[in-house]
């Protein structure tokens, strides 16, 4: 289970040298048993110090150790620093990536310490235990600047969000993008269908469903069928199955935890789940069919959303005899245009056939999506076929 808080995003100094290996400055025995029970649970094996390690590797004990393998304060990817120890490391070099720990909860001084020693947050045993395993796991897996997570979703029924959604995907697959896509839809068909792999190895939602605590990105993607040089995370033909807010939590926050780009397949509807999946996304497209009675639709539907997610914008899908253009769709919903999708002719043909959604480079759907992810990632003009 992902623990929110209030600190800024660490960036990680020096981990290639630390060899991922946090360090634990405490003298706290208690305090201690406790960190090391944590590093564990994240897999994690940390040096452990009485003070601030030297630097150069020359001076005392600390810097005896530093040759023989250690870490120093400032190589560590991560350092823990208890209530304890927080005057003995004042005089430190200032670095990101600094927490300080301890359990006393009313100790009205402990932020003027925090503050003297340059941590980004206070955290308090037990209360914290979970947000400090994922920060210690995040060291292990050399996390970095997480994906771009983007969710589409149908602002009425048959819009086309699934195909869009898929044509994304395959989109950023192909642009040598790492993509993950997730359906979010437990009573659509199946992202794995679409892909032409509903054969294909590998887990399914309803193995997550009992998932509790943190997921581990490597191995949820490893986890994960491999279709069209993506990962999918789809439903199975069984009996539906629930997942729980924890469990979408967490399996998205791992998804997204190695970089690249997340695409998610959302259903109409905003349960619990869906709001878990909508805080953690970057962008929602919501897909709009040019005509009068889809816009009535997606404006209830844009209501829900709007509520949790960060950013929402419509993506308009081709336009019906004498219907509404994409600028007239957008200002009666009252969202910003993402751009509008013409009919692509042939694609329910081809995709009967196995070939997924923006296969076709020269395609409608790939030009929107190729030019979706220029803007959205940076990227410079002339994305692989």
């Amino acid at each position: 289970m992902l623990v929110g808080g209030g600190g800024r995003p660490a960036r990680a100094v020096g981990a290639g040298a630390a060899g991922g290996r946090p360090l634990i400055i405490t003298e706290d025995p208690l305090l201690l048993d406790d960190l090391l029970r944590l590093c564990a649970a994240a897999g994690a094996e940390p040096h452990v110090r009485h003070s601030v390690p030297e630097q150069s590797g020359t001076g005392g004990a600390g810097g005896a150790e530093e040759v023989r393998g250690g870490v120093g304060w400032e190589s560590a990817p991560l350092v823990l620093v208890g209530d304890d120890a927080a005057r003995r490391v004042r005089g430190a070099p200032r670095r990101d990536g600094v927490f300080l720990v301890g359990r006393e909860l009313d100790d009205p001084l402990v932020w003027q310490r925090a503050v003297e020693i340059g941590a980004e947050e206070v955290l308090r045993l037990p209360d914290a235990e979970s947000r400090l395993v994922d920060r210690i796991a995040d060291v292990v897996e050399g996390a970095g600047k997480p994906a771009l997570a983007v969710g589409v979703i149908g602002g009425s029924g048959g819009a086309g969000a699934s195909t869009l959604a898929c044509a994304l995907a395959i989109r950023a697959a192909r642009a040598g993008e790492r993509t993950i896509l997730i359906d979010g839809d437990p009573l659509g068909g199946g992202m794995d269908v679409l892909l032409g792999g509903e054969g294909a190895e590998g887990l399914r939602w309803p193995d997550f469903a009992g998932s509790r605590g943190r997921v581990g990105a490597g191995a949820l993607e490893e986890s994960l069928p491999e279709l069209h040089a993506l990962r999918v995370l789809s439903w199975d033909r069984g009996e539906r199955v629930v997942v729980p807010p924890a469990a979408m939590r967490s399996v998205l926050a791992a998804a997204r935890r190695r970089g690249g780009v997340v695409v998610v397949d959302l259903p109409r509807r905003v349960d619990e789940a869906v709001a878990e999946v909508l805080a953690q996304l970057d962008l929602v497209l919501m897909v709009v069919p040019g005509e009068l009675r889809s816009v009535a639709a997606a404006g209830r539907v844009a209501a829900g959303v709007r509520m949790v997610a960060r950013d929402v914008r419509v993506v308009v899908r081709g336009r019906c005899p004498g219907g509404l253009d994409a600028e007239t769709v957008a200002g009666l919903l009252g969202v910003p245009l993402a751009g509008e999708v013409p009919v692509e002719l042939g694609l329910p043909g081809r995709v009967a056939e196995g070939e997924p959604p923006g296969a076709q480079r020269r395609g409608a759907l790939a030009r929107f999506c190729d030019g979706f992810w220029q803007r959205a990632l940076g990227a410079a003009p002339g994305l692989p076929a």
